[in-house]
């Protein structure tokens, strides 16, 4: 592919487990990756590195996409090199506890990574991606905000939002060539999950009587990345084995 051609797609929470696998599946793709990170920019770094040494493109940026001003300066130097086609919004944090205990800082933070993240990571790059009638738009939920989760109604809430969000977005910006999809994964093998649920738990929960893994998802992902996809818009979809 023409160097000058690729598309570039930014990947929050581009660091962690699903998203690291999700900016090697695009990167396979010939998609030139932006490996996005919260503040620790050397594991951004550290996926770069893999995906630049099996031959792909990607560079790392750091900053918190719930400080509203830090993303709005973060975005403007990436789109001085032209247009992101692809944004993939993966960052997402928990901070569990039934809600009658539950206090106002773990609510709000919850709600700011993967809401307000959204919009400031999603919104100046619409009409970008509008004026060259082409652009990807998929944010990574949970199974928890289609069927609940104890303890986490926060995160329920963050994420059943984005749901609601991106069916809207689907609608505005259908026309030009846009779409806006959600990921939906169940128990997925990695970090956040491990310790979590035992192997007897995961039979009895999921019908696949297995937990998922990153690069599954991050096929799914990157397939709503392509030209192929291009029909798919405002769905949510499930990767969870089942569960719903």
């Amino acid at each position: 592919m023409n160097e000058a051609k690729k598309k570039r797609a930014l990947v929050t929470g581009g660091s962690g487990d699903i998203g690291s696998a999700i900016c090697v599946a695009l990167a396979d793709q010939g998609v030139q990756v932006i490996v996005h990170a919260n503040g620790n920019v050397a594991k951004a770094q550290a996926v770069v590195d893999g995906i630049c040494k099996a031959g792909g493109t990607a560079v790392a940026v750091a900053f918190d996409v719930t400080d509203a001003s830090a993303t709005a300066n973060g975005l403007e130097a990436l789109l001085k090199e032209g247009p992101i086609d692809i944004v993939v919004n993966n960052a997402g944090i928990h901070d569990d506890a039934p809600m009658a205990g539950m206090s106002h800082a773990q609510w709000q933070r919850v709600i700011d990574v993967s809401l307000n993240g959204f919009f400031h990571v999603t919104q100046p790059l619409l009409l970008p991606m509008a004026r060259q009638r082409w652009g990807r738009v998929v944010c990574v939920s949970s199974v928890a905000a289609t069927m609940g989760n104890r303890g986490q109604t926060n995160y329920a809430a963050a994420k059943g939002a984005l749901h609601g969000a991106v069916k809207s977005l689907a609608r505005e910006m259908g026309s030009r060539g846009i779409t806006a999809n959600v990921v939906a994964p169940g128990i997925i093998r990695g970090s956040m999950t491990e310790g979590v649920f035992d192997e007897a738990q995961i039979k009895a929960t999921v019908p696949a009587a297995r937990a998922g893994t990153p690069p599954e998802v991050a096929a799914l992902v990157a397939f709503l990345c392509s030209d192929s996809a291009a029909y798919i818009n405002g769905q949510v979809i499930g990767i969870n084995g089942g569960m719903a």
